[in-house]
């Protein structure tokens, strides 16, 4: 799946049943979802899912809980807006 038909399902009212888990909850938080969005996170027992959890946190405002998801994905804050910072996991997720 590239980036633009990930995002393109982002409209859908349900997930496409072919996403998987780091997809789905990036898909949770753009339809304005973030509970769902970070059930699902929380279950993603990976890097790439520490850093979504990292990212929610920071969308949620709580900079050291987000700050802990971002080491646990060995990864730097990330500095840019959020939406820069979905896009570019999403990207990531998608191969782009």
């Amino acid at each position: 799946m590239t980036l633009d038909e990930f995002v393109a399902t982002c409209a859908l009212a349900e997930p496409p049943e072919s996403l998987d888990a780091p997809l789905r909850a990036l898909y949770w938080d753009a339809r304005g979802d973030w509970k769902q969005a970070h059930a699902v996170a929380q279950e993603i027992a990976t890097p790439t899912g520490s850093l979504i959890h990292a990212y929610l946190h920071r969308k949620e405002g709580d900079q050291a809980n987000a700050g802990y998801w971002y080491r646990r994905a060995e990864r730097p804050p990330f500095r840019g807006t959020l939406e820069a910072e979905w896009r570019a996991i999403a990207a990531e997720l998608c191969g782009s």
